[in-house]
């Protein structure tokens, strides 16, 4: 592990200020997985009622990003090469949990997959597959 929770915690609030407004919080982060969750609020709904899929996507991203900094360290410019999604089910309207795992890490790109999760369901409501680039070290 090379970044722990609180240093993802500032890197995150230094580097992306306008995440603030979505008030995620990383809720576990153990050095093999970590745990992200985001309260639901208007701004993150649809019509129908329903949580949206950018919505979803963000906090999946902002998952995997996480994941691979605390395993690599702060590296700003590591960057989504692909982001594969399956919506699997419709959210509920509590809070949305993702729990990102690393598939594979080399020197050069990452897969991560995430689960995402309704607070209080045990069925994941989206499953997602990132790939990430990581910039050479100079």
């Amino acid at each position: 592990m090379k970044m722990t929770k609180a240093e993802l915690e500032a890197f995150l609030a230094a580097e992306f200020p306008q995440m603030a407004p979505l008030r995620m919080r990383i809720e576990n982060w153990d050095g093999a997985a970590l745990r992200l969750d985001m309260p639901v609020t208007e701004q993150n709904l649809r019509p129908g009622g329903t949580v949206s899929g950018p919505a979803m996507m963000t906090l999946a991203d902002c998952a995997a990003y996480l994941l691979l900094l605390g395993l690599i360290g702060p590296v700003a410019l590591a960057v989504t090469t692909n982001l594969n999604i399956n919506f699997l089910r419709k959210p509920g309207l509590g809070d949305l949990g993702a729990e990102a795992t690393m598939l594979k890490l080399g020197k050069t790109l990452a897969i991560i997959e995430i689960a995402l999760f309704t607070a209080g369901q045990a069925e994941p409501v989206a499953h997602a597959v990132m790939t990430y680039a990581i910039p050479p070290k100079r």
